[in-house]
């Protein structure tokens, strides 16, 4: 059995001899399909589902995982067929995964794989940590089996969604006496894999109706969990209690607008989209944690996703960084190799610095959030938020630099690791949110320094 110690082996062994091979034959299958056929069954390549077979025999399979699965839920899973090892053979601290998700960034197909990319990670660990049995076993179980996909339904087109005081999707009272107790009503966008022909469920998060919360129980777990959120901001202003809801798709009251490209890209078959709400009818069932209890949700849902993004966005930086350097000894200009003029070297060594700053500070992230606990490590995980994306993406941009007009086609991987980075810097919050976070941190600190002194 693979043993802690070996997974950063026996990981880089499998990408380098089984993933990037593949990575042609990925891309020139879906290149295939056009227009609505790209986010189809067919369109999804067949390498994939073999790849994710050797992932699960080499115990590469939800790495991620924070915590055990339940044992009734293991037990489910060892009634079904075909017989899939939904949980590693350790559950790996945030120090550990960091560097495996290094590895797994190296590759766009990789996280896949491995059952370890986003949105599926974040939507898994919300349903491990709070989701109810029936919950688990309905959309926790398909997911960690590789047999579905998810999306997360947060931001609104219409709004300035950064700040989540701000959304208008609205969940209320139904009026159907035959239906659901609640409706849902609203448009998102930016939905990532709600596109996907696998996808079968999505959480969302919605404005909860005032009414809704008037009886004692709900009143008071929304009333605290105000309080709590409201002390991250240098107002207070009270925060509009959050409800996060689980549904299934397809859903007749959930409509698919359009898909969106990022930087011309479509991301299919996976991709993102705007996604129109419309008297969604809502049952208890299909409620997480408790009316009013999205934003304590979120954030335990973002804070590792951060992290994981950041060393993903690392290990993408430094494959962009190895194909620099590889061109640097293969191409010459006015009679020299590229990597004797001295603007190249300081390119790369300012991109050697850059990648080690960035890989240094997350892991540090994920040692305080290990020790701590993910919401008193809150300020690290802003100044990877911040720090990581730039860092990277200036390894990237010097990459584009070097390759000339080659960096910006798809003849290589560095043009679309730049949109991907660079979208990183608005993607799980923009840097501005997250600065304001990490300042109002240090102030916080800075108080508590000088109280201690008089």
């Amino acid at each position: 059995m693979t043993t802690t110690a070996d997974l950063p082996t026996t990981l880089q062994t499998f990408l380098e001899t089984s993933i990037l091979p593949a990575e042609p034959l990925h891309e020139a299958h879906i290149a295939k399909f056009t227009h609505s056929d790209r986010w189809t069954l067919s369109a999804i390549p067949p390498t994939l589902h073999a790849l994710q077979g050797k992932a699960q025999s080499l115990h590469l399979w939800n790495l991620f995982l924070p915590h055990p699965i339940p044992e009734t839920l293991l037990h489910k899973n060892s009634t079904l067929s075909p017989p899939i090892p939904i949980q590693p053979p350790q559950i790996l601290t945030n120090s550990q995964y960091a560097p495996l998700a290094e590895i797994m960034g190296r590759s766009p197909l990789a996280s896949e794989i491995c059952n370890c990319s986003a949105p599926d990670t974040g939507n898994m660990e919300v349903l491990l940590k709070f989701g109810t049995p029936y919950q688990q076993e309905r959309y926790l179980l398909p997911l960690l089996r590789g047999e579905s996909r998810s999306a997360f339904l947060m931001t609104e087109p219409d709004v300035a969604s950064s700040d989540a005081r701000n959304l208008e999707t609205t969940l209320s009272p139904s009026q159907n006496k035959n239906g659901g107790r609640y409706v849902l009503n609203g448009r998102k966008w930016w939905s990532t894999g709600v596109m996907d022909p696998r996808c079968k469920m999505v959480l969302m998060v919605a404005r909860t109706d005032p009414s809704l919360l008037q009886s004692p129980s709900a009143k008071g777990e929304a009333a605290a969990t105000t309080v709590a959120a409201s002390t991250t901001t240098s107002t207070r202003r009270e925060r509009v209690p959050q409800t996060v809801v689980i549904l299934p798709l397809p859903h007749p009251g959930i409509r698919l607008v359009r898909p969106l490209t990022v930087f011309g890209y479509d991301d299919a078959p996976h991709g993102h989209a705007e996604v129109e709400l419309i008297n969604v009818e809502v049952k208890e069932e299909d409620i997480i944690l408790g009316l009013g209890r999205g934003f304590e949700i979120a954030q335990e849902r973002l804070g590792p996703g951060r992290i994981h993004h950041c060393m993903r966005a690392i290990g993408l930086a430094a494959r962009c960084y190895e194909l620099m350097l590889e061109r640097t000894l293969t191409r010459s200009t006015f009679s020299k190799p590229l990597h004797s003029h001295g603007s190249i070297r300081e390119m790369i060594a300012d991109s050697a610095t850059d990648l080690e700053s960035a890989r240094l500070l997350t892991l540090s992230c994920a040692a305080e959030m290990d020790r701590k606990g993910n919401r008193s490590a809150r300020d690290k995980i802003a100044m990877i938020k911040v720090a990581v994306p730039k860092l990277t993406l200036r390894v990237v941009d010097r990459a584009v630099q070097v390759f000339g007009a080659a960096g910006v086609c798809d003849d290589f991987p560095l043009a679309r690791a730049l949109v991907g980075l660079r979208t990183l810097r608005i993607a799980d919050g923009p840097d501005e949110v997250h600065k304001q976070t990490l300042a109002l941190i240090e102030i916080k600190k800075a108080k508590q320094r000088i109280q201690s002194k008089l």
